[in-house]
């Protein structure tokens, strides 16, 4: 798969273009000229930490060191996790009649206003259900109903594909919703085990998820170019056909490659897995989810010819995922290690009061986010310092915890890490729809924070 090319010029205002039109393109031009890679992001994002840390602790500069380097390949099979996911996911799009249902699906998107609607509420159910789901739903949304609707501005077709980021801690697969949920987590002796109806499922929580649900899209269309529209190539996604060779000529070799019986035979012993663990009230997570769609893909592909070439094409928008994941857990070490990441939060909570302890843990969360994007790492580094803070304040921890679940998504619209496998997919940068999300993620603070205040 070829990187789309996007030729951005400067956009200078129309008569009758909004406020909201005019500073979108003013941010879209900024971004695409002084955005870097999201690679670069990373490391300058390591090295200013690792300033602050030594400015912090200048008589430990080894052992700041040591727990970057120890730290580096914490996440490292969660990293492999999300490879699998990406890849098993794509390969099953690949299934011809899959893309046929998603490619009707896009029909409905016959204007550029339902083209960036449909694309973001579509995103916006997957993530619901599962947050790795939603990565590849969204990105084939995203190029389904570009292909469609040529007149869509295809980087804000993208950024609407990624937008529902801000809503995950909302969602089923809300990881602090569910570790805390968890009999014998790890902060179970200081604030006990919240069920979910009291964090994800509370009434609080469905109405910032639905007043986000709601605005989010109004606002995509308000920002929407009306010039300078940018679609996608439609030769961007051809691939090669592959004619199955004719009955008469397979070698042994190549009737196994194209026979159907072994993919079968496979795919339905990992299905018949997911049913007995379903069953036995295993819970959705991203190994059950690997393998039933592995499985499927190996059910529905064919051949397992088909699946290896599928598999392989998919394997080539993964690469960011692969490179920086290890360099995000170094950070994420040194934050715990070097008192910066408990400076930050001990900071806001000093001058917060029990009716404001929410909204800063809410700011501070998606603060650390920026340096720490990991919803589950940054509750391992957040929530020892938090919950203790605000439970002497009187504040309710689940409320506590949805805020910093929301911080964490919050500024996820701006932090270049979980938009890569999207990236990836459909050939973008982080350059080309950080303008919009830029934008999406000021909206997000506000009504989330307005919110807050009444509701926590």
């Amino acid at each position: 798969m070829n990187n789309t090319e996007l030729n951005f010029k400067k956009e200078n205002p129309q008569k009758g273009e909004t406020l909201l039109t005019k500073s979108a393109s003013y941010l879209s031009t900024w971004s695409h000229k002084y955005v870097p890679d999201a690679f670069v992001i990373a490391v300058l994002l390591t090295l200013f930490v690792f300033i602050i840390a030594f400015f912090m602790n200048p008589t430990k500069p080894q052992e700041i060191i040591k727990s970057w380097g120890d730290g580096f390949w914490t996440y490292l099979a969660f990293t492999m996790q999300m490879v699998l996911l990406m890849v098993t996911g794509m390969t099953l799009a690949s299934v011809p009649f899959m893309n046929r249902a998603l490619q009707s699906i896009a029909k409905l998107a016959n204007s550029p206003q339902k083209a960036y609607i449909l694309t973001f509420l579509i995103s916006a159910l997957a993530y619901y259900i599962n947050w790795g789901l939603a990565v590849v739903v969204g990105a084939i949304m995203a190029k389904e109903v570009a292909l469609k609707n040529p007149k869509a501005h295809f980087p804000l077709l993208v950024a609407a594909a990624y937008a529902p980021t801000a809503l995950y801690s909302a969602g089923l697969s809300s990881s602090i919703g569910l570790t805390i949920a968890t009999e014998d987590h790890f902060l179970a002796d200081v604030m006990g085990v919240i069920p979910t109806s009291e964090t994800i499922f509370s009434a609080s929580t469905i109405i910032i998820f639905l007043s986000l649900l709601i605005t989010i899209p109004i606002i995509i269309v308000l920002i929407a170019p009306k010039k300078n529209i940018i679609s996608l190539n439609p030769n961007q996604f051809t691939k090669e056909k592959i004619d199955k060779p004719s009955k008469e000529n397979l070698t042994f070799a190549e009737k196994l490659e194209w026979t159907p019986l072994l993919g079968i035979i496979l795919g339905a012993i990992g299905i018949i897995y997911c049913v007995y663990e379903f069953s036995n009230d295993r819970s959705l997570d991203l190994n059950i989810i690997n393998i039933f769609f592995l499985s499927l893909g190996l059910l529905l592909h064919g051949s397992l010819n088909n699946f290896a070439r599928g598999f392989k094409e998919a394997t080539q928008s993964i690469s960011p995922i692969i490179l920086q994941f290890p360099f995000y857990a170094g950070i994420i070490a040194v934050l715990g290690s070097s008192g910066l990441g408990a400076g930050i939060i001990e900071w806001m909570s000093s001058i917060a009061s029990k009716d404001t302890f929410d909204i800063f843990t809410y700011w501070s969360a998606g603060l650390v986010n920026l340096l720490a994007p990991s919803g589950g790492g940054q509750w391992a580094l957040q929530g020892p310092l938090q919950v203790p803070a605000g439970l002497k304040l009187g504040v309710d921890p689940a409320t506590i915890a949805m805020a910093v679940g929301w911080g964490d998504a919050w500024t996820n619209l701006i932090q270049p890490f979980w938009a890569l496998p999207l990236l990836g997919v459909l050939g973008l940068k982080i350059k080309d729809i950080m303008g919009y999300c830029f934008i999406l993620c000021i909206w997000v603070g506000i009504v989330t924070s307005v919110l807050m205040l009444f509701l926590y």
